[in-house]
């Protein structure tokens, strides 16, 4: 059975931090490009980083730059999403995505984890 489970989500301060986590099971995790998304309400959802399988190739929103970073771990099975220098605008829920690299239609989701900006 395939699961995305995030963790890491709440509530915190402009200005402040967070580190999510994306564990995964039931795939290899090792074949999959990962990646994070988030969305509001009314809105679509929209890539906020994205790292490959292969060399690690690593890209973010223009809206992310240099304050989000994303990892992965492929002895945990896990994706991270280090968030800093938070702002209100990057209030929303965020969901993980696991993509197999060579076969599309293999493309997972997570069930999402709600983040809030605010003082």
């Amino acid at each position: 059975q395939v699961q995305l489970v995030e963790s890491g989500g709440g509530l915190v301060q402009p200005g402040g931090s967070l580190r999510l986590s994306c564990a995964a099971s039931g795939f290899t995790f090792s074949n999959y490009d990962m990646s994070w998304y988030r969305q509001t309400p009314g809105k679509e959802r929209e890539l906020v980083a994205g790292i490959t399988r292969v060399g690690r190739s690593t890209k973010y929103a223009d809206s992310v730059k240099g304050r989000f970073t994303i990892s992965r771990d492929d002895a945990k099975n896990t994706a991270y999403l280090q968030m800093n220098s938070l702002k209100p605008e990057d209030t929303a829920v965020y969901y993980c995505n696991a993509k197999h690299t060579y076969v599309g239609a293999y493309n997972y989701w997570g069930q999402g984890t709600q983040v809030t900006v605010s003082s």
